[in-house]
């Protein structure tokens, strides 16, 4: 079967930031996921770039796509820019983190 982008998706949400109950798709960790053949490259960025959790969130996002089955090369890239801000986190994770709608334009 076919890696999709959405089955991507659907492996990174498992991948959450210690720090926040909200998964890196929904917090807005997630730039681009790009599905070539069997192969996955995400672009990713962090909260901050002084993150704790720096090395092993792209790692545990890394791991959840090399799990699915017919993955073939996955390349996760840990990018700084744009940077990342709380308006990236979608109606899902604003809701979670109880804030409010329209908060952060």
């Amino acid at each position: 079967m076919a890696i999709t982008k959405e089955a991507a998706l659907d492996e990174l949400r498992k991948v959450f930031d210690p720090e926040i109950p909200v998964n890196i798709v929904d917090l807005g960790l997630v730039y681009d996921v790009d599905v070539r053949d069997e192969n996955v490259a995400v672009k990713m960025t962090l909260t901050t770039q002084g993150c704790p959790a720096a090395q092993a969130i792209p790692e545990q996002a890394r791991a959840c796509l090399e799990a699915i089955a017919g993955a073939g090369k996955v390349a996760v890239d840990l990018v700084w820019d744009p940077p990342w801000h709380p308006r990236r986190i979608s109606p899902e994770g604003r809701k979670i983190l109880g804030i409010p709608e329209g908060e952060f334009g």
